[in-house]
Protein backbone atom coordinates (compact mmCIF):
# COMPACT_ATOMS: atom_id res chain seq x y z
CA UNK A 1 0.00 0.00 0.00
CA UNK A 2 1.31 2.87 -1.03
CA UNK A 3 1.13 6.57 0.98
CA UNK A 4 -1.26 7.98 -0.88
CA UNK A 5 -3.63 4.74 -0.93
CA UNK A 6 -2.54 4.98 2.76
CA UNK A 7 -3.83 8.75 3.58
CA UNK A 8 -6.40 7.93 1.53
CA UNK A 9 -8.27 5.82 4.15
CA UNK A 10 -10.15 6.59 7.23
CA UNK A 11 -7.97 7.90 10.17
CA UNK A 12 -8.50 4.67 12.33
CA UNK A 13 -7.60 2.42 9.12
CA UNK A 14 -4.36 4.26 8.47
CA UNK A 15 -3.38 3.22 11.83
CA UNK A 16 -4.10 -0.02 11.88
CA UNK A 17 -2.68 -0.07 8.68
CA UNK A 18 0.80 1.53 9.91
CA UNK A 19 0.41 -1.03 12.44
CA UNK A 20 1.02 -3.98 10.38
CA UNK A 21 3.10 -2.58 7.66
CA UNK A 22 5.70 -2.26 10.54
CA UNK A 23 5.47 -5.45 11.42
CA UNK A 24 5.39 -7.03 8.16
CA UNK A 25 2.37 -8.17 7.85
CA UNK A 26 1.25 -8.75 4.25
CA UNK A 27 -2.87 -8.39 4.68
CA UNK A 28 -3.16 -4.88 4.88
CA UNK A 29 -6.98 -3.74 5.60
CA UNK A 30 -9.40 -3.40 2.43
CA UNK A 31 -12.49 -1.63 2.94
CA UNK A 32 -16.11 -3.62 2.20
CA UNK A 33 -18.72 -1.55 0.22
CA UNK A 34 -21.25 -1.44 3.46
CA UNK A 35 -20.79 -1.47 6.78
CA UNK A 36 -19.74 -4.13 8.88
CA UNK A 37 -20.83 -3.74 12.35
CA UNK A 38 -21.29 -7.22 13.55
CA UNK A 39 -19.67 -10.08 13.09
CA UNK A 40 -22.69 -11.55 10.86
CA UNK A 41 -22.42 -8.40 8.55
CA UNK A 42 -18.45 -9.03 8.22
CA UNK A 43 -18.76 -12.52 7.68
CA UNK A 44 -22.12 -11.68 4.98
CA UNK A 45 -19.92 -9.42 3.04
CA UNK A 46 -16.40 -11.42 2.96
CA UNK A 47 -18.40 -15.03 2.43
CA UNK A 48 -17.06 -16.56 5.51
CA UNK A 49 -18.12 -18.47 8.43
CA UNK A 50 -19.10 -16.85 11.39
CA UNK A 51 -16.75 -18.25 13.55
CA UNK A 52 -14.14 -16.47 10.82
CA UNK A 53 -14.95 -13.22 12.59
CA UNK A 54 -12.47 -12.04 15.42
CA UNK A 55 -14.73 -9.75 17.05
CA UNK A 56 -13.56 -7.78 19.73
CA UNK A 57 -15.44 -7.34 22.86
CA UNK A 58 -14.52 -4.68 25.23
CA UNK A 59 -15.03 -4.83 29.25
CA UNK A 60 -13.41 -2.24 31.66
CA UNK A 61 -11.75 -3.01 35.15
CA UNK A 62 -13.37 -1.42 37.71
CA UNK A 63 -10.40 -1.27 39.90
CA UNK A 64 -8.27 1.14 37.38
CA UNK A 65 -10.71 1.95 34.55
CA UNK A 66 -8.16 -0.21 32.66
CA UNK A 67 -9.88 -1.62 28.93
CA UNK A 68 -9.72 -5.43 28.89
CA UNK A 69 -10.54 -6.86 25.30
CA UNK A 70 -11.73 -10.33 24.58
CA UNK A 71 -10.81 -11.15 20.81
CA UNK A 72 -12.77 -13.94 20.05
CA UNK A 73 -14.69 -16.05 17.08
CA UNK A 74 -18.06 -14.46 15.95
CA UNK A 75 -20.07 -17.05 16.69
CA UNK A 76 -18.87 -17.80 20.56
CA UNK A 77 -19.94 -15.52 23.78
CA UNK A 78 -17.31 -14.68 25.99
CA UNK A 79 -17.85 -15.38 29.57
CA UNK A 80 -17.46 -12.64 32.06
CA UNK A 81 -16.78 -14.53 34.76
CA UNK A 82 -13.42 -16.59 32.61
CA UNK A 83 -12.24 -13.00 32.00
CA UNK A 84 -12.27 -11.73 35.64
CA UNK A 85 -10.73 -14.55 36.84
CA UNK A 86 -7.97 -14.44 34.67
CA UNK A 87 -7.31 -10.23 34.46
CA UNK A 88 -8.53 -9.84 38.22
CA UNK A 89 -7.46 -9.83 41.54
CA UNK A 90 -9.53 -11.57 44.42
CA UNK A 91 -13.39 -9.37 44.77
CA UNK A 92 -12.44 -7.13 41.69
CA UNK A 93 -14.54 -7.27 38.94
CA UNK A 94 -15.52 -5.87 35.31
CA UNK A 95 -17.94 -3.35 34.35
CA UNK A 96 -19.40 -2.49 31.02
CA UNK A 97 -17.71 -0.33 28.67
CA UNK A 98 -19.77 1.78 26.82
CA UNK A 99 -19.09 3.52 23.74
CA UNK A 100 -16.95 6.90 25.07
CA UNK A 101 -14.95 4.47 27.40
CA UNK A 102 -14.15 2.50 23.91
CA UNK A 103 -13.32 5.20 21.96
CA UNK A 104 -11.14 7.07 24.39
CA UNK A 105 -9.09 3.33 25.40
CA UNK A 106 -9.05 2.00 22.04
CA UNK A 107 -9.25 5.04 19.61
CA UNK A 108 -11.57 3.59 17.41
CA UNK A 109 -15.80 3.48 17.75
CA UNK A 110 -17.54 0.36 18.40
CA UNK A 111 -18.11 -1.92 15.41
CA UNK A 112 -15.07 -1.01 14.27
CA UNK A 113 -12.95 -1.94 17.01
CA UNK A 114 -9.74 -3.26 16.08
CA UNK A 115 -7.89 -5.84 18.20
CA UNK A 116 -3.96 -3.80 17.18
CA UNK A 117 -2.67 -0.28 16.99
CA UNK A 118 -4.82 1.34 20.27
CA UNK A 119 -5.08 4.71 21.45
CA UNK A 120 -3.30 3.42 25.03
CA UNK A 121 -2.41 0.16 26.54
CA UNK A 122 -5.60 -2.33 27.16
CA UNK A 123 -5.47 -6.09 28.63
CA UNK A 124 -5.94 -8.05 25.51
CA UNK A 125 -6.70 -11.70 25.53
CA UNK A 126 -7.41 -13.67 22.73
CA UNK A 127 -9.90 -16.74 22.83
CA UNK A 128 -8.84 -19.87 21.52
CA UNK A 129 -11.86 -20.33 19.56
CA UNK A 130 -9.99 -18.81 16.93
CA UNK A 131 -7.43 -21.41 16.24
CA UNK A 132 -10.21 -23.62 14.39
CA UNK A 133 -9.53 -21.52 11.42
CA UNK A 134 -6.68 -21.48 9.33
CA UNK A 135 -7.52 -17.80 8.07
CA UNK A 136 -9.88 -15.40 10.73
CA UNK A 137 -10.90 -11.34 9.43
CA UNK A 138 -10.52 -8.94 12.14
CA UNK A 139 -12.10 -4.95 12.27
CA UNK A 140 -9.70 -2.21 11.40
CA UNK A 141 -10.65 0.54 13.02
CA UNK A 142 -13.73 1.62 11.00
CA UNK A 143 -17.26 -0.12 10.37
CA UNK A 144 -16.63 -0.64 6.47
CA UNK A 145 -12.16 -1.70 7.21
CA UNK A 146 -10.99 -5.59 7.81
CA UNK A 147 -8.01 -7.19 7.73
CA UNK A 148 -6.81 -10.91 7.13
CA UNK A 149 -4.70 -12.97 9.74
CA UNK A 150 -4.47 -16.12 10.99
CA UNK A 151 -5.21 -17.07 14.71
CA UNK A 152 -1.71 -17.24 15.49
CA UNK A 153 0.00 -14.25 13.57
CA UNK A 154 -2.68 -12.25 15.81
CA UNK A 155 -1.02 -14.14 18.69
CA UNK A 156 2.51 -12.91 17.52
CA UNK A 157 1.46 -9.46 16.70
CA UNK A 158 -0.40 -8.10 19.66
CA UNK A 159 1.87 -10.55 21.92
CA UNK A 160 -2.19 -11.29 23.75
CA UNK A 161 -2.12 -14.72 25.50
CA UNK A 162 -4.47 -17.41 23.97
CA UNK A 163 -6.79 -17.96 26.47
CA UNK A 164 -10.12 -20.22 27.11
CA UNK A 165 -12.58 -17.21 27.16
CA UNK A 166 -15.74 -18.46 25.93
CA UNK A 167 -19.02 -19.96 27.24
CA UNK A 168 -18.68 -23.26 27.12
CA UNK A 169 -21.44 -25.14 25.30
CA UNK A 170 -23.78 -27.65 27.16
CA UNK A 171 -22.95 -30.64 25.69
CA UNK A 172 -26.29 -33.07 25.09
CA UNK A 173 -26.08 -36.77 26.01
CA UNK A 174 -25.06 -37.67 22.67
CA UNK A 175 -22.63 -35.47 21.30
CA UNK A 176 -19.45 -36.91 22.51
CA UNK A 177 -20.22 -40.38 20.46
CA UNK A 178 -21.18 -38.17 17.46
CA UNK A 179 -17.98 -36.43 18.03
CA UNK A 180 -16.62 -40.25 18.26
CA UNK A 181 -18.16 -41.56 15.33
CA UNK A 182 -17.64 -38.35 13.08
CA UNK A 183 -13.72 -38.21 13.97
CA UNK A 184 -13.03 -41.94 13.29
CA UNK A 185 -14.80 -41.44 10.10
CA UNK A 186 -12.85 -38.50 8.70
CA UNK A 187 -9.69 -40.26 9.93
CA UNK A 188 -10.97 -44.07 8.30
CA UNK A 189 -11.74 -41.38 4.70
CA UNK A 190 -7.87 -40.04 5.21
CA UNK A 191 -6.32 -43.38 5.38
CA UNK A 192 -8.06 -43.95 2.30
CA UNK A 193 -7.20 -41.33 0.13
CA UNK A 194 -4.98 -41.43 -2.31
CA UNK A 195 -1.12 -39.38 -1.90
CA UNK A 196 -1.66 -36.00 -2.84
CA UNK A 197 -4.96 -35.10 -2.19
CA UNK A 198 -6.38 -32.33 -0.22
CA UNK A 199 -6.28 -33.63 3.88
CA UNK A 200 -9.92 -32.12 5.82
CA UNK A 201 -9.76 -30.14 8.75
CA UNK A 202 -10.63 -31.87 11.87
CA UNK A 203 -12.26 -29.20 13.05
CA UNK A 204 -16.17 -29.36 14.04
CA UNK A 205 -18.47 -27.07 15.78
CA UNK A 206 -17.31 -27.63 18.92
CA UNK A 207 -14.02 -26.40 20.35
CA UNK A 208 -13.78 -26.20 23.78
CA UNK A 209 -10.33 -28.29 25.92
CA UNK A 210 -11.00 -30.77 28.62
CA UNK A 211 -9.21 -29.51 31.19
CA UNK A 212 -8.23 -33.19 32.49
CA UNK A 213 -7.48 -34.65 29.44
CA UNK A 214 -6.25 -31.71 27.51
CA UNK A 215 -8.07 -31.96 24.11
CA UNK A 216 -10.55 -30.47 22.11
CA UNK A 217 -14.21 -32.27 22.95
CA UNK A 218 -15.30 -31.91 19.53
CA UNK A 219 -11.69 -32.93 18.05
CA UNK A 220 -9.42 -34.88 20.34
CA UNK A 221 -6.31 -32.89 19.53
CA UNK A 222 -4.19 -30.81 22.03
CA UNK A 223 -4.10 -26.76 21.58
CA UNK A 224 -0.51 -27.34 20.02
CA UNK A 225 -2.09 -29.84 17.44
CA UNK A 226 -4.68 -27.53 16.68
CA UNK A 227 -2.15 -24.56 16.02
CA UNK A 228 0.05 -26.33 14.11
CA UNK A 229 -2.20 -27.67 11.63
CA UNK A 230 -2.39 -24.86 9.69
CA UNK A 231 1.61 -25.24 8.85
CA UNK A 232 1.34 -29.09 8.52
CA UNK A 233 2.20 -31.11 5.36
CA UNK A 234 0.09 -33.85 4.06
CA UNK A 235 2.10 -36.36 5.69
CA UNK A 236 2.01 -34.51 9.24
CA UNK A 237 -1.75 -34.05 8.52
CA UNK A 238 -2.08 -37.50 8.00
CA UNK A 239 0.04 -38.40 10.97
CA UNK A 240 -2.53 -36.00 13.14
CA UNK A 241 -5.68 -37.91 11.61
CA UNK A 242 -3.99 -41.02 12.93
CA UNK A 243 -3.41 -40.10 16.12
CA UNK A 244 -7.30 -38.56 16.22
CA UNK A 245 -8.10 -42.32 15.72
CA UNK A 246 -6.69 -43.85 18.32
CA UNK A 247 -8.17 -40.99 20.65
CA UNK A 248 -11.38 -41.57 19.01
CA UNK A 249 -11.35 -45.07 20.11
CA UNK A 250 -10.09 -44.32 23.73
CA UNK A 251 -12.77 -41.80 24.29
CA UNK A 252 -15.53 -44.60 23.16
CA UNK A 253 -14.11 -46.84 26.00
CA UNK A 254 -14.10 -44.39 29.00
Amino acid sequence: MCGAELHALPDGVQRVAAFLQARGHAQLPIMLDGAARTAQQAADALGVELGQIAKSIVFRRKVDDVAVMVVTSGDQRVDERKVEALVCMDGQRLGRADAEFVKAKTGFSIGGVSPVAHATPVVLLIDQSLLRFTEVWAAAGHPNAVFRLSAEELVGLSGAPLVDAAVAPILASGDMARAIEKMAAGALAVERSPAGSSIASPCISICRIQADTGLCEGCFRTIPEITAWSRADEADKRQIWGVIAQRAVQQSCT
